[in-house]
């Protein structure tokens, strides 16, 4: 007999969408992605779409119709309930364009919950263009099959930021001065959590001893090297969720 099969397909193609999704609900898919299913992956009547709402989590639809400006696509059932992702923020300094990118995608496919970019004195960059950054980690998202867009925020200066910081969510602060050892300190850690990583050319002193002087602040080291600062909050990321979160 022939091998039944896979339901949904392995090579369906998955988009985030901004409806609320519902058995038998009719989705209009228009602009980039309309494209990217009828001209790239050749969507035609009766293919699979997996969809994600980050509301209620993924579906799976069939594509009813292809125009030559949108794909209309009827949600057939419910494959997953949107997932638990562990309560990790990732605060990085901005950086430039292109390594601040890296950033986002990564910090997407390792399970942030919220990306608070930064602005310090040593920033190269001071503003980030939101809806490019929303369509990284939303692109990465998909990629990786997560349910959940981590939640992006304005950047914010240190001073506001430290000013406004809750005590109850622990602020380990990836410090090249050094600290406690990353492992061991996310590993005993249990409650919200965020991570502060640092610009190309690092903190200065002000800036470091207002972080450390901080109630919430832990300083921590992640080794011998001064890693970039993309590599640092990748690094630290990896680190978190292999002692403390969900791997």
């Amino acid at each position: 007999m022939p091998a039944t099969p896979a339901w949904p397909p392995k090579s369906a193609p998955r988009l985030f969408v901004t409806e609320t999704l519902a058995s038998e609900l009719a989705v209009r898919i228009e602009g980039n992605p309309a494209h990217y299913l009828a001209r790239v992956m050749r969507a035609a009547p009766g293919d699979i779409v997996i969809l994600c709402d980050d509301v209620t989590g993924e579906w799976a639809a069939r594509v009813s119709d292809v125009g030559k400006r949108d794909v209309v696509l009827e949600v057939a059932e419910m494959l997953r309930v949107r997932e638990a992702v562990p309560d990790l923020w990732l605060v990085p300094a901005l950086l430039k364009k292109d390594r601040f990118d890296l950033i986002l995608e990564k910090a997407t496919e390792l399970g942030a919950a919220r990306i608070q970019p930064l602005v310090t004195r040593r920033c190269v960059a001071d503003k980030l263009n939101l809806e490019r950054a929303r369509a990284i980690t939303t692109e990465a998202a998909e990629q990786c099959a997560r349910t959940a867009l981590p939640r992006l925020a304005d950047p914010v200066k240190l001073d506001a930021l430290l000013a406004g910081w809750q005590e109850d969510r622990a602020l380990f602060f990836a410090d090249e001065n050094g600290g406690e050892p990353a492992s061991s300190a996310f590993a005993k850690h249990q409650g919200p959590a965020a991570i502060l990583t640092g610009p190309e050319g690092g903190f200065d002193e002000a800036e470091r001893a207002a972080i450390r002087a901080h109630p919430a602040a832990r300083p921590i080291t992640l080794g011998p090297r001064i890693l970039r600062g993309e590599t640092a909050a990748i690094a630290a990321l990896s680190v978190w969720m292999a002692a403390a979160g969900d791997w």
